[in-house]
């Protein structure tokens, strides 16, 4: 494809520099912080995901350019400390994706994803031999059903794992057991409690499944939108207020959404 313009990544780095510059800056911009952008770097990724999601080729463009910026932002605002600039970014994750690649930039040998992974993971445990536990590496900040599965995951590597599958689901039956007693007799802090240990085995389950919880919650709230949607214009069509639909009626017309998408 032909570039619509001639920017490039360095012009962009220059605009992020001229919004940044107390001298004609954007007052906006210039009031920021790493804090204060990160909600932004976090929602950009998604807004990717999303795109990605709805097969729009055209928005995944676009919000890729948002996403660029984030890096770029946070890499600025460095700069104006003597941190670090954009360069030292880009050099580090460079030599960090030739280290940790050892079989195409080197002589170690992959015959497939799995052989990868280990390699990926023998080049961490290198880089980083100096740790306090073996959870140590997974953010505070991730969303907690990710942020679940990559603690159970480094546990798992360390031998604190079930033998198969069934462990875990005994454990979830465990789990909604607790909840039904915390239901019955216990105050709304237990029920959180348990609540938690429900969520927490779920995550643990989808981790050994080798499915990302968070992706697989984020696609349900999608159909749960999509199906509820064509509910609301379902009974719309029949004169009906959803607020005046009975639950059978209401039930009914979701069946009908989750026939529609099985085709």
């Amino acid at each position: 494809m032909k570039p619509e313009t001639p920017y490039t990544l360095n012009d962009l780095i220059a605009v992020m520099a001229a919004l940044r510059n107390p001298d004609g800056g954007c007052p906006w911009d210039l009031e920021q912080d790493f804090k204060s952008i990160a909600p932004y770097t976090i929602e950009e990724a998604y807004e990717v995901a999303d795109a990605i999601d709805r097969g729009d080729i055209n928005d995944l463009r676009e919000e890729l350019g948002d996403l660029l910026l984030q890096p770029i932002y946070h890499a600025q605002m460095a700069s104006e400390s003597g941190l670090f600039d954009i360069h030292g970014v880009i050099h580090d994750i460079t030599a960090k994706m030739i280290a940790r690649h050892p079989h195409v930039f080197g002589d170690a040998t992959a015959h497939s994803a799995a052989d990868v992974n280990a390699i990926w993971d023998d080049k961490k445990s290198q880089e980083k031999q100096n740790y306090n536990s073996a959870l140590d590496g997974v953010s505070q900040n991730l969303p907690s059903l990710l942020r679940a599965s990559k603690l159970t995951k480094k546990a798992a590597k360390v031998g604190f794992e079930w033998p198969d599958i069934h462990g875990a689901l005994d454990k979830l039956e465990e789990e909604i057991k607790e909840m039904r007693e915390a239901l019955e007799s216990k105050t709304k802090s237990d029920q959180a409690e348990e609540l938690g240990d429900i969520l927490f085995v779920l995550a643990n389950l989808g981790r050994m499944l080798e499915i990302n919880p968070e992706e697989a919650l984020r696609q349900c709230n999608n159909k749960f939108e999509r199906r509820f949607r064509g509910l609301e214009s379902e009974l719309q069509s029949q004169s009906l207020n959803l607020k005046d639909a009975s639950l059978a009626q209401m039930e009914q017309e979701w069946v009908k959404q989750k026939q529609k998408e099985r085709g």
